[in-house]
């Protein structure tokens, strides 16, 4: 982003340039957070180590012309554990010695990018057990993934949820770079099956959440669960 202030570009040309929303740019342009997000922009010309999805990612949604090591669980139960909120981890190289590491806690059925971990370095020798405390909150290990399917899962699942009224987690634009060039639109069908499809998580405003749903597709025009009445 230094280098594109340098040459005089206002924020809104900033935004499109790296795919951002504007009031995102001009929030980077003022708080000094330009050196951590060229950090993360270089990341995607470094070697892919590797990439992980959490089990039951494919839950409920429907993929047009599935490439074969799309895999997942043979056994898809409604509201299985991992059903719609899948998370992602792409590894990439850093040095010799080091590795960098994303993260992405993905909504496929409603909100897109909950929550996402910038590029962070480890050494590589870190880098097994950090997997695994990265997926522990869910009951087996994940499975490996090829960066395609990475790519269509987080960034399918934001311009899904875009498409609905919801912005990714301000962090996902400084771990977009990490999966590198995608060519939209996604292979995936987000949704359960079909359509929106809202999971309350702790952090969530049931209440805002279902008035935008309201707003994009209509009420009666979405799933819901929640664990507090809606007024």
């Amino acid at each position: 982003m230094h280098a594109l202030r340098a040459a005089g570009s206002t924020p809104k040309q900033i935004a499109r340039t790296l795919g951002i929303p504007r009031s995102k740019a001009v929030e980077l342009v003022h708080s000094g957070a330009g050196p951590r997000m060229e950090r993360a922009m270089t990341t995607v010309e470094k070697r892919l180590v590797g990439c992980w999805i959490t089990r039951q990612w494919s839950n409920g949604l429907s993929i047009e012309n599935r490439p074969p090591d799309w895999i997942d669980d043979d056994d898809l139960p409604p509201q299985a554990m991992g059903a719609g909120l899948p998370s992602v981890a792409v590894v990439r190289e850093h040095s010799d010695d080091e590795v960098s590491v994303c993260g992405y806690l993905v909504d496929t059925y409603c909100q897109g990018v909950k929550n996402a971990i910038p590029p962070h370095m480890m050494d590589r020798r870190d880098l097994t057990g950090y997997l695994a405390h990265f997926f522990s909150a869910y009951d087996r290990e994940p499975l490996p993934a090829p960066i395609e399917l990475a790519q269509n899962v987080v960034l399918g699942a934001v311009e899904y949820a875009q498409g609905l009224g919801f912005d990714p987690d301000p962090d996902f634009y400084l771990a977009k770079p990490h999966l590198g060039a995608w060519q939209p639109p996604s292979q995936i069908r987000f949704g359960l099956r079909g359509k929106p499809y809202f999971q309350q998580g702790p952090y969530d405003n049931p209440t805002r959440v279902m008035r935008t749903l309201d707003r994009s597709v209509g009420p009666g025009n979405y799933g819901f669960f929640t664990e507090v009445s809606i007024d």
